[in-house]
């Protein structure tokens, strides 16, 4: 089973519409909704906005569900010029930029205890997505760019706080839930991908941008999805 988890309706829209043969259930106030997602067993949750619910939603969604792998995914702020809107960032790993304890001498996003600031996500989902790459950046008629994805409980707006989080952490878009649930899935030893399409550009035109694009943004991911659940169903036969 693949777990998804997005963090706002919008963004799970296609992709609950698109299920089949499904059954729901409620825990912590989140409905976690299961069943056939382009022919392949899933499980889809959304969590709400930050952090803090991210969390509890992907540790109840390993608790409950057990899935094999989990994808966050939705819409994010452009931290490059290479990313335009609707356009689709595919985290290599995951940073929370706010973790910040700094003046007792560790590094900026260092997770104390675990001793990390970058959590990787899964190598065979990269390399798959990264085959795929072509087929959906025809398909959709966007690109798809692979890099960090930066996280913290702030929507970023200024660009002076987008330069900062591409040059310290050479981050390529960011959110405010990815980092949450790569922790989570760290800690648990589950697989884990975010994937995450551009809806503004994290600078002082962000309000507007995102009011324009967060709805097809969110599309796209969700299609870029369908190609890669697809994939996955044609290697099983």
């Amino acid at each position: 089973m693949t777990g998804i988890i997005c963090a706002m309706d919008l963004e799970a829209r296609m992709l609950l519409n698109e299920m089949r043969d499904t059954t729901s259930e409620r825990i912590s106030g989140i409905d976690f909704v299961c069943g056939t997602l382009y022919g392949c067993e899933a499980v889809v949750a959304v969590c709400g906005v930050g952090k803090v619910f991210a969390a509890v939603c992907t540790q109840t969604m390993i608790l409950r569900f057990a899935p094999d792998v989990i994808i966050n995914t939705g819409v994010a702020g452009s931290l490059t010029g290479s990313l335009n809107c609707c356009d689709i960032a595919v985290a290599t790993s995951v940073v929370q930029h706010d973790v910040d304890t700094t003046a007792l001498g560790d590094p900026r996003a260092l997770v104390s205890g675990i001793n990390k600031i970058n959590f990787e996500c899964d190598k065979k989902m990269l390399s798959e997505l990264e085959s795929l790459r072509d087929t959906a950046e025809k398909a959709l008629g966007i690109k798809c760019v692979g890099g960090v994805i930066v996280s913290g409980d702030r929507f970023i707006s200024s660009a002076s706080e987008k330069e900062f989080l591409h040059r310290w952490f050479g981050g390529i878009a960011c959110d405010m839930e990815s980092g949450a649930v790569g922790h989570t899935c760290y800690i648990n030893g589950v697989p884990f991908i975010a994937v995450r399409s551009v809806s503004d550009s994290a600078d002082g035109s962000s309000p507007m941008d995102y009011a324009r694009f967060s709805q097809a943004a969110a599309d796209n991911t969700a299609k870029l999805l369908k190609i890669y659940f697809e994939y996955e169903r044609g290697k099983q036969k």
